[in-house]
């Protein structure tokens, strides 16, 4: 029965867990079953701290950062949490689950098909995070405040698509923001080498504009197929994103517009300056160049699309790889 009190409302409920979704570095992800008052249930995903690192405080106090960074981030393109609770074998976030995979798979089955993704697909998805982006950096706080969250891992691992064709942003467990982890960037590299920007990989103070060569980075693997900046090992890879050739796009693929290869050109500018400087300016490029025609893709093309890229139900994943819902933890 819930209790009141000092005007709190306690109550009593309790997390079933269904199956472990996957293992990551540092934690692991299970989908659960929230039980609450009167038969209520909700389905849900756990992430946990895998048992040997729950004693590393640094590790911990990110844990418990990315949960409050993100909590208060509520938006259709990022992976909503909804609490962090801890038990006495150590903390969890509990977040919203999705039913789909990760674009690590979809680019994957693409691969095994060769099949080239729709230039249309490529730039929906592409739009939707960069939405999630624009409302991560220009999150304030309770006093209007800009919070500067830069998310540091934009990769195809950490975009999710679930059924309903939605795309979601999810892992801001290397992000940083005002007064949160900022001092960590001339020390330490953090996120993934082939999805860098310049001057991430340089080990430089990094802003919104960041993210946006990131997210070039993705649009380019969409429409080619490739990467563009992995080398032979991590130093190589490193070396390619510092000195972030742009691509030739017509070579790779001749099909692609002008208009596309200037948005790509514009993200992966090397020189911050030269690129987009917000990510209101991208989307709305994303966003003409789909609708200025017409009618263009919407979530629900897109989720017809993707089943029938994966035909089975809970699109079934190429043998390669494991079913990755709540994937890139």
């Amino acid at each position: 029965m819930a209790t009141t009190v000092g005007g709190v409302i306690e109550g009593s409920y309790y997390y079933k867990v269904i199956r472990k979704i996957a293992d990551g570095g540092m934690g692991s992800v299970y989908e659960v079953e929230q039980h609450g008052a009167e038969g209520f249930v909700k389905r849900m995903a756990l992430k946990t701290i895998i048992p040997r690192y729950t004693n590393n405080k640094e590790f911990v106090d990110m844990f418990i950062g990315e949960a409050k960074l993100v909590g208060n981030l509520v938006h259709p393109n990022i992976v909503q949490i909804y609490q962090l609770g801890r038990t006495p074998e150590g903390f969890f976030i509990a977040m919203e689950y999705i039913d789909g995979i990760n674009l690590e798979q979809f680019l994957l089955r693409h691969f095994d098909l060769k099949r080239k993704i729709p230039l249309d697909i490529a730039t929906f998805i592409v739009s939707r995070i960069c939405r999630g982006l624009e409302y991560a950096h220009t999150k304030t706080d309770a006093l209007g405040r800009p919070l500067n969250i830069v998310h540091r891992d934009v990769s195809p691992k950490n975009i999710l698509i679930n059924t309903e064709g939605e795309c979601k942003l999810t892992d801001f467990g290397i992000a940083k923001a005002r007064n949160y982890m900022e001092q960590d960037e001339e020390r330490v590299l953090m996120g993934k080498v082939e999805y860098m920007s310049p001057e991430q990989a340089y080990y430089r103070i990094t802003d919104a504009r960041s993210d946006l060569f990131s997210l070039g980075i993705v649009y380019l693997e969409l429409l080619t197929g490739n990467n563009g900046y992995v080398g032979t090992d991590t130093n190589d890879t490193l070396d390619r994103v510092k000195r972030a050739e742009l691509p030739k796009l017509e070579q790779d693929r001749p099909d692609i517009p002008q208009e596309i290869v200037k948005i790509v050109y514009k993200a992966l500018q090397r020189d911050p300056m030269q690129r987009y400087q917000t990510a209101t300016d991208m989307v709305y490029d994303l966003e003409y160049q789909m609708y200025s025609r017409g009618y263009g893709p919407t979530i629900a093309s897109f989720a017809k699309y993707t089943a029938d890229l994966f035909p089975k139900h809970n699109f079934a994943t190429p043998k390669r790889t494991p079913l990755a819902t709540n994937a890139g933890y």
